[in-house]
């Protein structure tokens, strides 16, 4: 709760502007199913999907491989031959409220020098987008098709990220039939997306940047010429990879092999931090619509509307709400890569 009190002014001092303070940028919402939350659809969504002729339901891997043989489809004369059936299979995600609120005090608004309020209402629009993106993270960093760079776990992870680990990668979304991400959601409130050339998109912490760079064939987003970037926090790509960083998509600390003379970073100089790096493929997972007029519920109550709870109207308010849902829709078509990061003293 924010108050007069706990606000301190600058009584004295010359009033300069506020410092700035840190921001973040979303970068996981580019993709995604998006579906729009309707009013009165209860609070479960639920995606589905036919498995192709020849795909079972054991696994990511075996969902996405169908199987026909020739032979087996030979048709005799005159004779009608049995019919197949088709197998649904149902992804189903329950949505969640989030929300944040602060309150100010009449005295606040009267006598402090800053306009409290007015930053209010900006760290709640920051913070519900870092919210937002922490759902995603959550969800997308949990894939099981999931692969650790010198090592067979997340605990045994004891290297950085190469090619050759990528292209492990590549192998297996190519076996899945999973198709490159072409198109990216647009950063407006609309549901228009913008076009990108056919790659896998790759979300990872920026503290990966340098072995990114060091990666062979690695080309920057300033050599890219007329081919535009999926967003501006993306540093290059390297064959079918395209690399977006932020800072938000947070590591597991120590959480990794010895550090021993592996050369990689840890921040308790014991074991290694492990840092997924989530590979996605065309309609890999799905989330509730984030871009619609309808998605986020602000509130701003300002000081001096009274009501029975506060007769002399000596509180104000803001914050927001909205309901989320992120959810893997096939775990085939996107992976998970845990790697360390070199340390660079």
């Amino acid at each position: 709760m924010q108050t007069y009190q706990a606000t301190s002014q600058r009584i004295g001092k010359l009033k300069g502007e506020l410092l700035a303070h840190a921001m973040h940028k979303e970068v996981m919402g580019i993709t995604g199913q998006q579906k729009k939350m309707p009013g009165g659809g209860g609070d479960t969504i639920i995606y589905r999907r036919w498995l192709p002729f020849g795909a079972s339901i054991t696994d990511f891997n075996t969902i996405n491989r169908p199987a026909a043989v020739a032979a087996a489809h030979i048709l005799e004369e005159g004779v009608t031959p049995t019919p197949d059936t088709m197998t649904p299979q149902d992804v189903s995600v329950a949505m969640q409220q989030y929300g944040c609120l602060y309150e100010f005090s009449d005295k606040l608004v009267d006598l402090n020098e800053d306009d409290v309020p007015a930053q209010m209402k900006q760290q709640v629009g920051e913070r519900m987008g870092l919210v937002r993106e922490m759902i995603r993270y959550g969800i997308l960093k949990a894939g099981t098709n999931a692969y650790y760079a010198g090592g067979s776990s997340r605990s045994t992870v004891a290297a950085a990220v190469t090619l050759n680990l990528l292209r492990k990668i590549t192998r297996n979304l190519k076996s899945n039939h999973a198709n490159m991400i072409t198109q990216v959601l647009a950063p407006s409130t609309n549901f228009a997306t913008t076009p990108v050339e056919a790659a896998w998109l790759v979300f990872c912490h920026s503290d990966c940047e340098a072995d990114i760079r060091e990666l062979p064939g690695f080309k920057h987003t300033a050599e890219y010429g007329t081919r535009k970037p999926v967003h501006d926090l993306e540093i290059g790509s390297c064959e079918s990879f395209r690399f977006v960083m932020s800072p938000e998509l947070a590591p597991y600390a120590h959480a990794g092999a010895a550090v021993g003379t592996t050369g990689l970073y840890s921040s308790n100089a014991t074991n290694i931090d492990v840092y997924p790096m989530i590979v996605v493929a065309e309609d890999a997972w799905g989330q509730v619509a984030l871009r619609g007029v309808n998605s986020i519920d602000p509130t701003y109550i300002p000081v001096g509307q009274k009501d029975k709870t506060d007769p002399l109207g000596q509180r104000g308010y803001a914050g927001a709400k909205f309901y989320q849902a992120a959810v893997i829709l096939n775990q085939g078509w996107m992976a998970v890569a845990e790697v360390g990061i070199t340390d660079l003293g």
